[in-house]
């Protein structure tokens, strides 16, 4: 039950929603991309992620100093379901589209590497 309750509450927040539908559309992101997404400042965008992490929504890579999170690999069942419910479902609310719209016009902008 102690899982279940995690794993919902973990997309219970409207940031950490909109981080896990940008990952489920992008694939990986580096939190720079994700800071100009939300507007938020590194440490919130952080603060975030941590909290997907401990709850086994995301996967880090480490590239040099940078940090990259991606929808994890290892996802339970709960969570993969949860995952095509969002994809059906969640990725044409109006916040998704402007927030995909938003990533790809900073990623256009973007040169190599977080800035």
């Amino acid at each position: 039950m102690k899982h279940l309750s995690q794993t919902m509450k973990a997309l219970s927040d409207p940031i950490r929603l909109r981080i896990i539908l940008l990952l489920q559309s992008e694939g990986e992101l580096c939190v720079c991309d994700l800071m100009a997404v939300l507007g938020l400042p590194q440490s919130t965008v952080s603060r975030h992620l941590a909290y997907l992490k401990r709850t086994c929504w995301v996967d880090i890579r480490r590239q040099g100093v940078w940090m990259y999170y991606q929808l994890s690999r290892e996802s339970c069942d709960i969570c993969k379901e949860m995952l095509a419910t969002l994809k059906r479902h969640a990725t044409d609310l109006p916040e998704a589209a402007a927030d995909r719209s938003a990533l790809e016009a900073f990623l256009k902008e973007k040169t190599t590497g977080c800035v």
